[in-house]
């Protein structure tokens, strides 16, 4: 047993298995079912993994105005046509805004929830960084989510995030996303526990390139359900079957 495990159960206790069972029986279309003329983060890839009956993981960032779009990138130059940060545009320009090489336009995540109505399970994956403050974009998250019957549930890399949501909408499932970066020294495992610890998140969303992982095969032994991202071939696909409990995927991943 790791010295840590004592620790682990008791500042991030084990979710109820009842609560959040649903994660585990989906596959999740990364960014939607993009590619072949479908563009990432858009109605027509969320159309496409509904379709197929795929869950859906999506992006969010801020507006100027304080709404949360459905984008994954800072700054616009990638997936537009236009340049700049996606924060300086309130969110009735960026919903003119085409994703470059399609008739898409940037969608709000209430948008995409009355797109989705619950049909499949959706993991919205909320970005932020050191410098930007976070707590409006977790709020704009809450409001959106407010009354939404499907299975929905949110997640970050940023342990404040997550624990924003467990202290604001204990409601609301969350999870921590974790890369090891190639980190397996102790420090690097420490810093990986004081992340659970503060975060408290009921499940995990694990960089496949890390598995099999101690750290996360831990967390899953003691109930956390794992994820992992972002399986993009069938090597991968045959990886998070045997390590993960439900593959973020894209690509020949999907299988």
């Amino acid at each position: 047993m790791s010295p840590f495990a004592p620790i682990d159960a008791l500042l991030a206790p084990a979710p109820d298995p009842a609560r959040v069972g649903w994660l585990t029986g989906a596959t999740y279309a990364h960014r939607g079912l993009h590619g072949d003329g479908r563009v990432e983060n858009s109605p027509s890839a969320f159309a496409a993994a509904i379709e197929r009956g795929l869950g859906i993981e999506c992006d969010v960032q801020r507006s100027r105005d304080g709404q949360a779009m459905v984008f994954h990138d800072w700054e616009l130059d990638r997936l537009t046509g236009e340049a700049g940060p996606l924060k300086a545009r309130d969110s009735v320009a960026l919903g003119k805004l085409k994703l470059s090489g399609s008739g898409d336009t940037i969608p709000t995540l209430p948008h995409l929830l009355d797109q989705v109505g619950g049909r499949v399970p959706l993991l919205i994956e909320i970005k932020s960084k050191r410098e930007v403050r976070y707590a409006p974009l977790c709020l704009a998250v809450r409001r959106a989510l407010e009354g939404y019957r499907g299975p929905a549930a949110v997640m970050s890399f940023d342990p404040r995030v997550v624990r924003w949501f467990r202290l604001n909408a204990p409601h609301l499932v969350r999870g921590l996303v974790v890369t090891e970066e190639g980190h397996r020294t102790l420090s690097g495992r420490w810093r990986r526990h004081l992340s659970l610890w503060r975060a408290k998140p009921e499940f995990l969303a694990y960089d496949v390139r890390d598995l099999p992982s101690g750290f996360a095969a831990a967390q899953r032994q003691r109930g956390l359900p794992l994820l992992t991202w972002t399986v993009r071939s069938a090597e991968l696909a045959e990886r998070a079957r045997v390590h993960a409990d439900a593959a973020i995927a894209e690509g020949p991943g999907v299988g």
